[in-house]
């Protein structure tokens, strides 16, 4: 076992007009400036003989008479080999050796897409050993980093390859099946995204495309064939691996990520023993580091950056004395240190989900979670997260329950839950949960919400719910009250239940109901 380590540094985003424009960020210093790195576009033979189109940078004035410390950047689901190009300056102009790479699947390079799958994580090793052999490149200061599949692929590589000192996972997964297929329903928008991008970019390989097939199929049959695929490409399923090479892991996450949420990188973050940090800020899915990849200034860069000059470089910044975890709220504000996950909700009140409601379903009562990508970059931007009138939501389709008005501003961080008993009158279903925080005017803005699904159940028989809502970091205004809404439809999701089907929630005497909400005063 090797020595606890310490490193990281970069980011990147996902999107392909990002990457486009961050291309035409790249050069044009003043003549009197130092020379720029050295960029060069290769081919390198991955595994199975591959091509993998792949940009090398170099510091500027690099021979070989001394090494630098690498960085491999796997590229974004979709997006060309140029994504990095602009950070990838950056990180040769502070010493790094930085090879990026177009994945197997997409755009030039070979292959058929596999998902992060074992192809993909012997592909990175193999552009470790051509940088290695190829560059100025020190093989005991290897990172990797990535945003989104990029970052997904350098925590499975490290979990593979332990030359791996460092990672920097941005807007990526631990646990694939907990991102896409959380509460057992299948997040539909967000999967379509990345079908859609995929087969306009790339070439799916017959077993993704027979797993999408089956993924809104909805097929019960195939459902442990698409977990044991999941599992694979799920870092959290190797995590003992990466405790055990001493990895040093950054995560970073937006709260309204709607391809990859926050709480499974939240519970991956509480497993790594080695040296390790998490941030959570607003926005969506890769929207906290895109501007990073125009070369424009950006907290995600730089702190990443950090990570691997102490990591890799040895530089005493200061990052491993600051708390690990570090959050942004998304009413504003700058990062709130905390010492692990768990003491972010160290407060928790319970508000009580009392009596009886049935709903109908099939319709959507008018309360969701908004549109994939569009609605958190909303509200990452200018703080309009989805709205729903909770008084004219139509009791028929809601169930609604209500906190009373809190005298002084309050903090949700962390993770609310519910508990409630349901007694369905068919054997599958889906409910929606959303927690509100409501104005004086009865306007909720969404705070949170999740899915839960469920199938094999007796009609008629009551049966208890555990349901984690995503994590978030919101202030409620003094005055204002928290509702916790349930409905059975929202497009984010695919829903199971049949037409007909309704829900009653109730609340028994020796197993009441509750949503518990991390909350304390500001």
């Amino acid at each position: 076992m090797r020595p606890h380590r310490k490193a990281l540094r970069t980011t990147a985003v996902g999107a392909v007009s990002a990457a486009l424009a961050a291309a035409g960020t790249l050069t044009a210093a003043p003549a009197a400036q130092a020379a720029p790195p050295s960029v060069r576009f290769v081919d390198i033979t991955g595994d199975g003989g591959t091509t993998l189109k792949a940009n090398v940078v170099t510091p500027a004035g690099a021979d070989g008479a001394r090494r630098h410390p690498l960085i491999v950047l796997p590229t974004s689901w979709a997006t060309p080999q140029i994504e990095y190009l602009a950070q990838a300056q950056r990180l040769a102009d502070s010493g790094y050796v930085v090879v990026t790479y177009n994945v197997r699947g997409f755009w030039q390079s070979g292959g058929h897409i596999e998902v992060a799958g074992p192809p993909d994580t012997a592909d990175a090793s193999r552009v470790i050993d051509w940088a290695l052999a190829h560059t100025p490149a020190d093989p005991d200061r290897v990172g990797m980093a990535g945003v989104s599949y990029g970052a997904g692929i350098s925590l499975l590589t490290a979990a593979h390859d332990e030359r791996v000192r460092a990672v920097a996972a941005l807007s990526g997964w631990a646990d694939l099946i907990d991102s896409i297929y959380s509460g057992r329903t299948q997040h539909a928008q967000a999967a379509a995204l990345l079908q859609g991008a995929g087969g306009v970019t790339g070439r799916p390989s017959a077993e993704l495309q027979e797993i999408f097939r089956h993924f809104f199929a909805s097929d019960l049959d195939k459902e442990d064939e698409m977990l044991a695929w999941g599992r694979k490409r799920s870092p959290a399923a190797y995590v003992d691996r990466i405790n055990e090479h001493g990895t040093a892991v950054m995560l970073a996450n937006a709260w309204g990520d709607t391809v990859f949420p926050p709480n499974q990188y939240a519970d991956f973050y509480e497993r790594l023993t080695g040296p390790k940090r998490l941030q959570l800020r607003p926005g969506d899915h890769a929207t906290a580091e895109a501007t990073g990849l125009l070369g424009l200034p950006n907290d995600v860069w730089a702190d990443t950056g950090r990570w691997f000059d102490h990591h890799l470089k040895g530089e005493d910044n200061g990052v491993d004395r600051e708390q690990p975890v570090r959050l942004k709220s998304r009413s504003g504000g700058g990062y709130e240190g905390y010492p692990d996950w768990k003491s972010v909700a160290a407060a928790e009140r319970k508000i009580a989900l009392g009596g009886t409601t049935t709903i109908a379903a099939n319709v959507n009562s008018g309360a969701d979670g908004g549109i994939v990508l569009l609605s958190s970059v909303l509200d990452q931007i200018a703080r309009l997260p989805p709205v729903a009138s909770i008084p004219l939501l139509p009791r028929r389709w809601a169930a609604v329950w209500q906190s009373g008005r809190y005298p002084t501003a309050q903090r949700v961080r962390g993770t609310a839950r519910l508990h409630t008993t349901l007694t369905p009158t068919k054997e599958s279903g889906t409910l929606v949960a959303y927690l509100y925080d409501v104005g004086p005017l009865g306007l909720g803005k969404l705070v949170s919400n999740a899915p839960y699904t469920f199938h094999g159940r007796t009609p008629g028989k009551p049966f208890g719910v555990d349901l984690e809502l995503f994590s978030t970091a919101y202030d409620v205004p003094a005055g204002h009250r928290l509702a916790l809404v349930v409905d059975t439809v929202d497009p984010l999701y695919i829903e199971h239940n049949p037409s007909g089907a309704r829900l009653t929630f109730s609340s028994p005497a020796d197993d009441p109901s509750y949503v518990s909400i991390p909350l304390r005063e500001q």
